[in-house]
């Protein structure tokens, strides 16, 4: 548990110094506790009170980054049980499995490659891949590694066999993959060979009880970045392990299940599979190695990945500016609405579908949808006309109307009041009614 700014002054010697740059021991444990200074800026402080701080400060799920410098990710660091207490920080990895026995490996690279889609503003993909070393042979191995890391993708080594590990590694050790299958049959092979290349290590066992003393004794040999896979079988088994392992690194700081979880799932049922990997993304799991990548697969799981790991408490949103849709001139609608992220991808898309060209306005309200940046006051006739007077929007038009949307109709006289010369249109309600809204609209100026 972290400590408060009180219990941390408590530790200090109080004699208010002034040397690590704060004019008292209180002010500056308060900036410490807020994670906004060091305890090492104390000159003053005992070297046990460094170490008890330290160990305070320390998250209770290690996080840790891996893959090539210009393409890391970075998992763990997690500090809560439910988004809505605070929030959720590194997304979870989603890698594909990839066999180097696969006759088409350069085929499932380009795949993976080609994963990537835009939504809300934020480009999604497949993160990872996951090498499975099938064939047991350490050169194979390595050949079908060298693929992968040409292609600059993050790489996690799916082998029991020390000497596959090493051999890719040796030549490999700058694109820091994740090594997996340390196992109680050749921990100690794993662990050297985790410490040599600095690479973290993936401990593999059924069960969260055969898991702990693995964790312990790599702990005992002194690693820590440990990834644990409980080789869960179906959906409770997913749902328990996770749970309790987040419970108990959490609540009870039990340091030997304080670490990203890794679920490899094992169903070859594509719509399972999806299943599973839904809930290892809701429960908890920082990596999720799936069989297989299909677009309506990757939209599931990108989309459900998206909105759990968004900020409960910051709605999402684009910049404030006039956007084009289409290819408009002078004489092309302009829609105005709010750049809560979602509404400014709906109504883009729906005058997408239209097949009119269109100027859309997307006014700061600080994220909020219609009703609510209306209901807020940040919506508002007299913030409208400004938008529009400084957006510089008049130069490219030649014509004065402007389109806003029906849920605000009663701001259609207030906004003409404070545009002079500009004509007001009720659009519609619901983003789907625009195609037909823009068309007939455009056939009323011919």
């Amino acid at each position: 548990m972290a400590l408060t700014g009180i219990e941390i002054f408590k530790l200090l010697p109080k004699i208010n110094c002034k040397k690590c740059g704060f004019p008292t021991c209180l002010a500056f444990a308060m900036k410490v506790a807020q994670g906004q200074a060091d305890i090492e800026q104390c000159p003053e402080a005992s070297e046990q009170v460094k170490a008890k701080l330290k160990e305070a400060a320390t998250p209770p799920i290690r996080g840790f980054v891996f893959g090539p410098q210009n393409k890391s990710i970075k998992i763990g660091e997690e500090q809560c049980l439910f988004r809505h207490e605070k929030k959720f920080f590194n997304p979870t990895v989603l890698a594909l499995k990839i066999k180097d026995t696969d006759s088409n490996i350069d085929e499932k690279v380009n795949t993976v490659l080609n994963s990537q889609i835009e939504r809300v503003g934020e480009i999604l993909k497949i993160d990872a891949i996951f090498l499975e070393n099938e064939s047991n042979d350490p050169s194979r191995f390595k050949e079908a590694a060298e693929k992968i890391v040409k292609a600059q993708i993050p790489l996690i080594l799916g082998t029991f066999t020390p000497n596959s590990a090493d051999l890719v590694l040796n030549d490999l050790s700058e694109i820091r993959a994740v090594i997996y299958g340390a196992s109680e049959l050749n921990i100690d092979e794993m662990v050297s060979i985790a410490k040599k290349y600095n690479v973290p290590l993936t401990v593999t066992a059924k069960g969260i009880e055969k898991v702990i003393p693995l964790v312990e004794k790599i702990q005992s040999l002194g690693f820590e970045e440990i990834l644990i896979d409980t080789k869960p079988e179906t959906a409770i088994e997913l749902l328990t392990d996770n749970t309790l392992i987040r419970r108990a690194s959490l609540k009870k700081r039990v340091k030997s299940l304080g670490y990203p979880v890794l679920t490899l799932l094992r169903e070859q049922d594509p719509f399972y599979e999806t299943v599973l990997a839904c809930l290892a993304i809701l429960k908890y799991s920082s990596i999720v190695v799936l069989n297989e990548i299909t677009g309506w697969k990757n939209l599931v799981l990108f989309t459900l990945r998206q909105n759990i790991y968004s900020d409960p408490q910051v709605p999402m949103q684009v910049k404030q500016d006039i956007y084009k849709v289409g290819e408009p001139d002078a004489s092309s609608p302009i829609i105005v609405t709010t750049n809560f992220a979602l509404t400014y991808f709906l109504v883009k898309g729906e005058i997408e579908n239209s097949k009119v060209p269109a100027w859309l306005a997307i006014m700061d309200c600080d994220g909020l949808s219609v009703l609510t940046a209306w209901a807020a006051g940040k919506f508002s006739a007299s913030k409208i006309a400004q938008f529009i007077k400084e957006s510089g929007i008049e130069e490219k038009l030649n014509h004065r109307e402007l389109i806003i949307p029906g849920y605000v109709a009663m701001l259609k006289g207030a906004i003409e009041d404070k545009l002079p010369g500009w004509r007001v249109i009720v659009g519609t309600k619901e983003a789907s009614g625009i195609p037909a809204f823009l068309r007939n609209y455009i056939r009323s100026k011919e």
